[in-house]
C-alpha cells in the first residue's frame, strides 16, 4: 500500500500543503470546516506523520534520555514512572540507560544518548560519579540536563531534590525525643552530596539537642552488603555502642539489621533504626524501622520531568539567560506504628 503524504491529502482537497499541514496541527488559522475535511480524509487515508521530517522542522526528536542507578531498586523504579507519566502527556518516548553506580559505564550511556538524538537528559548521578565534565558538555549540543534525587554539589544545574538536611534533623529530633542520646549514622559515600547533606543534619540536630558530635558514631559507606557489615562492625565495637542508628536507605537498613541479629542484638531494644526513603517493602519487613523518612521518587521523576519540558520550550539562548531551575521538595519523617 503506499504511503499517504501530505501532498496526496493537498491534491485530493485541492489545497495548499501549507494548509493541510497547519490544519492538521490544529492551527488557529485554519477555520473549522478545512480542518474536519482535511482530518477526516487523513483518517480514510491512513495518514502517519513522517517523524524524520518532524525532526528536521521542529530539531526535536521527541525523545528524552533518563540516566540512573538502578532501575530494580524501588526508589528509581517509581521515579521511573513519574518521568515517563509526565512525558507522555507531551507525547515524549523516553529512554533508559542504568549506570549501576560506574561513571565511566554513566560517561557511555551519555555518549549514546547524543548520538541517538535525545532532546533531553534527566539523571541520578552514580554514587562513584567524581567529575561532571560530560554532563556539561552537553550543552554545545543544546542538550539540557536536570538531575534529581542525586544531584552534583554545584550551584551551575537544574535539578529537583529533597532537603535531605532539613529531614534529618526531623528523623534525629524524633529520636532525641525519644531519649535515644547513642546515635549512630551509616552513611553513603563521602564525596556524594546526598551523604553531605546527611552528615550536615546529623551535625547540626546534635548541636541543636547540646550532644557532643562523636565523630566515631558516624560511618561512611559504600553502600553495598559488605559496606554496611564492616560500618556495622566499627560501631557496635565502639567505646560507645550507639543505641540508635540512621541508615543511609532502606537497603542499607536490611543489610545492619541483619547483621545485628546475627550477633544476637535484639533490634528495637538493644538498638532501634530510623531510614531513608521510606519504601513499600521496608513494611513487609519482620524488623522495620521506626521510622523513615520519605523522599517521593515518583513526584521528583515528575517534577524533573517538567523542569526539562520547560527547558525546551525555550530557545538556547532562552535558556542561557534563564538562570537555573531548582526545586526543593520537603521530605516526610514517617513513623511505623506496628
Amino acid at each position: 500500500m503506499p504511503v499517504t503524504t501530505i501532498k496526496e491529502i493537498a491534491r485530493r482537497l485541492n489545497i495548499s500543503v501549507s494548509t493541510v499541514s497547519r490544519a492538521l496541527h490544529d492551527h488557529d488559522s485554519i477555520g473549522l470546516r478545512t480542518k474536519a475535511r482535511v482530518q477526516q480524509l487523513a483518517v480514510e487515508l491512513n495518514y502517519e506523520p513522517n517523524q524524520k521530517a518532524i525532526f528536521f522542522q521542529q530539531r526535536k526528536t521527541f525523545t528524552l534520555g533518563v540516566i540512573l542507578p538502578e532501575l530494580s531498586e524501588a526508589f528509581f523504579a517509581s521515579a521511573i514512572s513519574g518521568i515517563e507519566d509526565m512525558a507522555n502527556t507531551r507525547k515524549y518516548t523516553v529512554l533508559i540507560g542504568q549506570s549501576h553506580d560506574d561513571e565511566e559505564r554513566e560517561k557511555r550511556i551519555v555518549g549514546t544518548m547524543k548520538d541517538h538524538r535525545v532532546d533531553g537528559l534527566i539523571v541520578s548521578l552514580a554514587k562513584n560519579t567524581r567529575n561532571y565534565e560530560h554532563f556539561c558538555s552537553m550543552e554545545k549540543y543544546d542538550i539540557p540536563v536536570v538531575f534529581f534525587d542525586r544531584i552534583p554539589a554545584a550551584r551551575d544545574v537544574h535539578y529537583v531534590a529533597c532537603d535531605i538536611e532539613s529531614g534529618t534533623v526531623e528523623a534525629m529530633n524524633y529520636l532525641l525525643k525519644k531519649n535515644y542520646r547513642t546515635i549512630g549514622m551509616i552513611n553513603g559515600p563521602d564525596k556524594l552530596f546526598a551523604s553531605q547533606q546527611r552528615k550536615a543534619g546529623y551535625i547540626r540536630a546534635m548541636t541543636r539537642g547540646r550532644l557532643k558530635y562523636d565523630p566515631s558514631l558516624l560511618v561512611s559507606s559504600d553502600l553495598s552488603r559488605e559496606g554496611t557489615c564492616e560500618a556495622m562492625e566499627h560501631l557496635l565495637s565502639a567505646k560507645r555502642k550507639p543505641d540508635a542508628i540512621l541508615t543511609f536507605n532502606d537497603y542499607v537498613l536490611l543489610d545492619a539489621v541483619q547483621f545485628a541479629r546475627k550477633k544476637k542484638i535484639k533490634i528495637n531494644k538493644d538498638i532501634s533504626f530510623v531510614s531513608y526513603a521510606n519504601l513499600p517493602f521496608s513494611s513487609y519487613t519482620s524488623f522495620p524501622p521506626m521510622a523513615s523518612l520519605e523522599q517521593y521518587p515518583y513526584q521528583q521523576g515528575q517534577k524533573a520531568t517538567e523542569l526539562l519540558l520547560q527547558l525546551l520550550d525555550k530557545t538556547s539562548e532562552q535558556r542561557k539567560n534563564g538562570g537555573f531551575l531548582k526545586i526543593n521538595i520537603e521530605p516526610r519523617l514517617v513513623i511505623n506504628k506496628a
